[in-house]
Order: structure tokens, then sequence, then C-alpha cells
């Protein structure tokens, strides 16, 4: 063991042996792989199967120790916690590092010290340098489960309603032409199907038309002279396998053009030689390789490591009853609500919220106006502010992003399993282009996809041992179910109701 990681591990090692509320079986491991891939330069993949702010200290660690900068890459709604974890440890080794959170790297020659910036500010200069980060320092991105989307939100060009008077003042000459393209796009557009993601993808007349508009404006002398969004729309929309879809307004009568690439891999392969990277997320990928993952994202050979939950001390009990009907078909939502109001009577109104997982929008607004009913103020839907017995009827989305915020929950329901939407256009796109390939989309993209939303989610219920409620019964009765709970390991599956599941585990 050489001298970086055997600093880690003594300094982690008495830490924990005083430190109670630090508890993680896995701690030492963790740190001493990354204190490796700092020393040797090379690039890293955990899977830690747990909460950031329980494995966080095995990456902070070594990443203070280390004398010479360390970038982290993490959400913006993190580094408040982060921020804290971080003084409380560097007291406590008494480290002088120096700390910054910036959207850039320190405009000094001598810095040394631990930088924490967003993945936006990051991957921006990555993928189009503009200088605000070096290359070759160590960055670890954590919670890189989300990396492949933060990557698509930066690829992404988006043409807003404001940008077409900007065109037309750009091109007073062709005005005329600039204003018909747009109210075609606009019927067309809007004589889609309505869909609960308020979007399309673009039908091929609806790229014809965007091409007119380009072939025209690309034939005026100024041009080349102009620079903006339009430019670059056209510049990427000349691209192959790109998605073009339009996110629509209904009350405003009013649409905004979307496109990106189907995949993100080619676009970030150039960003794996410029310095060694590691990366944490909880789940990444089922197998230890992350060999979906991997291909996802370009990544080149590197070290992996996974963790899975501790089966005596981080397990779930999950109630999964038989009897209920099939999503889609009609008597599922008659059978959903008085499932869910047994579900939240049984819990005592303890301190701890019982989360409800809806992604059905009006299935959402409806139950939770039902819940309330009955519950009151103590519903709410969406919403950061709980009070400590709250009930939060909520979709994936916002469940995923905030679920650091509010206590580990003591009950769990989830009403359909996480599979991606086909009226999703984004979803729509991908799996026509697996097709394409004729690969298995379903089980190379959507069980995949749903598999990391249902381990993600439940990972604040393995520090309470809490109850996870999967009222969807396909996981009974489709071949895709024994992975399904295959992924929610370990467990204590339990098929009735008893109020004795709610009480204090010891």
């Amino acid at each position: 063991m050489k001298a970086i990681e055997a600093t880690v591990h003594t300094s982690l090692r008495a830490l924990l042996r005083e430190t109670e509320s630090v508890r993680w079986l896995h701690h030492l491991t963790m740190a001493r792989l990354v204190a490796r891939a700092l020393r040797n330069d090379r690039h890293a993949l955990i899977q830690t199967g747990s909460s950031q702010k329980r494995y966080c200290l095995s990456y902070l660690t070594p990443a203070l120790l280390w004398h010479e900068p360390v970038i982290l890459v993490t959400p913006q709604r993190s580094h408040q916690k982060l921020w804290k974890a971080i003084l409380w440890l560097q007291e406590w080794l008494e480290t002088d590092k120096q700390i910054e959170i910036n959207s850039h790297f320190p405009k000094t020659d001598n810095f040394r010290g631990l930088l924490l910036t967003t993945p936006e500010a990051w991957l921006s200069d990555r993928l189009q340098p503009q200088g605000r980060f070096p290359q070759h320092l160590p960055t670890i991105i954590d919670r890189a489960d989300e990396l492949a989307d933060w990557t698509r939100q930066q690829l992404t060009l988006s043409i807003h309603p404001s940008d077409w008077d900007t065109l037309m003042s750009q091109y007073p000459h062709h005005q005329e032409t600039i204003r018909n393209i747009r109210v075609q796009l606009t019927k067309a557009i809007f004589a889609h199907p309505q869909n609960p993601y308020h979007s399309c993808l673009l039908s091929a007349p609806e790229k014809q038309l965007l091409q007119q508009l380009f072939h025209t404006l690309s034939q005026d002398p100024q041009w080349h002279s102009h620079s903006g969004i339009i430019r670059d729309y056209q510049a990427q929309f000349q691209q192959p396998e790109q998605i073009f879809w339009a996110s629509l307004d209904r009350d405003r009568g009013q649409f905004t053009l979307h496109l990106a690439p189907v995949e993100v891999s080619t676009a970030l392969k150039s960003i794996w030689s410029q310095q060694p990277i590691v990366l944490i997320g909880c789940p990444l990928d089922r197998e230890r390789t992350a060999p979906i993952y991997r291909q996802k994202l370009g990544l080149p050979d590197l070290t992996t490591l996974q963790f899975a939950p501790d089966r005596q001390n981080e397990y779930i009990r999950l109630y999964l009853p038989y009897r209920l009907p099939l999503p889609n078909t009609p008597g599922f939502h008659k059978a959903l609500l008085p499932q869910i109001h047994t579900l939240v009577r049984i819990c005592p109104q303890a301190n701890q919220p019982i989360v409800l997982l809806i992604d059905d929008v009006p299935l959402k607004a409806q139950i939770g106006a039902n819940i309330a009913g009955e519950f009151g103020s103590r519903v709410q839907v969406e919403k950061i502010n709980l009070p400590a017995n709250g009930i939060l009827v909520t979709g994936w989305e916002f469940w995923i992003a905030n679920q650091d915020l509010f206590p580990p929950p003591q009950l769990l329901v989830i009403a359909t399993l996480p599979i991606p939407s086909l009226e999703n256009p984004l979803v729509a796109a991908q799996v026509a282009a697996l097709k394409s390939q004729r690969l298995n989309w379903f089980d190379s993209y959507l069980l995949p996809a749903a598999l990391h939303q249902l381990q993600r989610a439940i990972v604040p219920l393995r520090e309470s041992r809490g109850v996870v409620a999967l009222l969807d019964n396909r996981v009974n009765f489709r071949s895709y179910g024994k992975k399904i709970l295959t992924s929610l390991e370990p467990f204590a599956r339990i098929n009735y109701l008893d109020a004795s599941w709610f009480e204090p585990q010891r």
C-alpha cells in the first residue's frame, strides 16, 4: 500500500472508530481505491449501493489528503451539505487544503485545493473547451448515474419563441418566408396528439419546413455574418442520428424546437483522455463491470468496484400484493386508491414522511386531492417543505432529484414500475435507433432504465429498513419480474398488512 493509500486508510479508520454517525461498511475500501486513482492518474468507476451522505467521506478524505488539486463535480443541490461535511472532515483531519465552489478553476498558479463545481459548468467546458478548467487534473464525478442526462442537456439546442422575432429582425427581406414557415410549423406541431410530456417528435414534413427555412436564409449574404442559435441549430441539423422534437405550450399557442444527439458516447469519448476521472454513483449498472453504462458513455477500460447493500442492516421490507389488477387495465385505478388509503392509515404518525410515487400526472393530482381530503395539510404534491409526518405525492423525477432533502421515509408506495414511456419523444427516438440496429430495445434500454430508477428511489429506505409497497403486478406476471426483484435485494418480502412493520428496527 503506497503512502497516500496508507495515510487515507489510517486517518479514516481512526475517524470511524470515534464517530458513530458515519457508519458504512465500505468506507475504507472505497477510500483506498479513490486514493490509488489519484496517485496513478487512472480512471475508476464505483457503484456505491448507498446514499451520498453515507459514502461521501470515502472520496472526500483522499481528496483532502492528496497534495495536488482535485476537482469535484456534483449537482449544485449537493453543494451545501458537502461543504459542511468538508469543513467538519478538514477540522478532524487537521488539514488546511483550500476549498472553493466555483464555475471555473481559480485564476492562480498555486492553487492546490479542492474545487467544487457543477456538471453544467464542467461539461460545457469539456465539450466545447473554453479554458475554464485545466486538463490533466484528477476529477471526481459524484452522482455519475446522471452523467448521460447531463451531457444530453448540454448538447441540446433549442429555438425558443423569441428566437423567431430575432430571426425576422436579422433578415428583414425574408420576414414573410419566416412568418409563413412558423405558422405552418405551429399548425403541424399542434396537430400531434396530446401526451403527458407536452412534447412530440418532429415528423418528416416538419423537418422539411426547417430545411426550407435554412436553405432560404443560407442564400442571404448576411447568413455568414450572423451567429447565434439558428446557425448552431442548422449546423447540428445536418448531422446524422439526431433527435428532433418540440415542446408545446398549448395555452399560449407556442412551441420550442429542440435538437440533441441520439447517443452521447461520441461526444464524451474525447473527455476521458483529458484527465483521470473517478465516477461514483448508485446504481450505475446491474453488473460490477458496468458494460451497459460504459458503452452508453463511451468509457475506456478502467478499474470498477461495486458495493451491494448489507443484507443484515440495509434490507427493505417489500410489500407486493398479488391480486391487484395490472396497470393499463380498467380496474387498476379503482383498486389503487383503496390500497394507498389502507397503507397510509396503517402507518404511525412518526417523524418520518410517507412517499407516494405516482408518475401519471392526472392520477397523481387525483390521488393527491383524495388523500388530502382525509389527511389534510400533511399531504403535499411535489413540495420540499414537508411536515415531519408529511405525505409526499410525487413523480419519479422530483423524488430522485430531491430525496436527500427529506428524512428516510417509513413507507414508499410505488404505483407503477418506472419503465420509460414511448410517449416521451426522447425515449421513442432512442428506441427507434435501437430497432434500426436490430437490438433488443426493451432489455438493453427500457428495462435497465427502470431498474436504475427503482434502485435509486429506494436508497433512503435502506437506512431505516422502511417498507416499500410495489403495487405494479407486472412484477408477478411478466418475464422480467425476476430481474426487478433481484435489483431490489436484499429485502424481506411480505404480502399482508400489519402495523408492526412500522415499528422501529433494532
